[in-house]
């Protein structure tokens, strides 16, 4: 056996879905990271930049929200996209307490960039996938990912 292969854990683990998800998502990760590191960019920025893209021009707290993200990881991730101009950070004219962040050209630009990488990445990760075989797998994801964070009902005694 070689050591790669001793390394890869015991055989019994190859049997179990959990144990292959979290194998092959390690795998990905590193590809996608890598991408990203090569050309400066983390995923928050890439979650940040679609959101604004997707949704317009939102507060921190609703990036916070759209994003799943800790509210001073978006501080940060907005800190740094506003040193490098990707975004466009205001006073809101409703509250001044709060900023709206918006999406400049060059942001969208760097998304669009960005798309296209990140499209190369998947492409390098999921190579020994044919497209059927990806759509397939990326419904079954969708699948477990909202099962997993569907909101709990709330019991009918609590509800009083």
């Amino acid at each position: 056996m070689s050591a790669t292969h001793d390394a890869a854990g015991p055989d019994r683990l190859g049997h179990l879905p959990s144990y292959l998800m979290t194998q092959a998502a390690r795998h990905v990760h590193r590809v996608v990271f890598d991408r990203l590191d090569s050309a400066d960019a983390r995923g928050h920025h890439y979650r940040i930049l679609a959101a604004l893209e997707e949704y317009g021009p939102s507060s921190q707290v609703d990036l916070a929200r759209r994003c799943g993200l800790d509210r001073s990881d978006v501080a940060a991730t907005v800190d740094a996209l506003v040193d490098r101009r990707f975004v466009e950070r205001a006073p809101d004219p409703a509250d001044r307490r709060r900023n709206i962040i918006t999406l400049p050209r060059r942001g969208r630009r760097r998304l669009f960039d960005l798309d296209r990488m990140l499209t190369e990445a998947q492409d390098e990760a999921f190579a020994p996938l044919d497209a059927d075989e990806r759509a397939l797998l990326t419904s079954m994801l969708t699948r477990l990912v909202e099962y997993h964070t569907r909101p709990t009902s709330i019991p009918a005694q609590q509800q009083s």
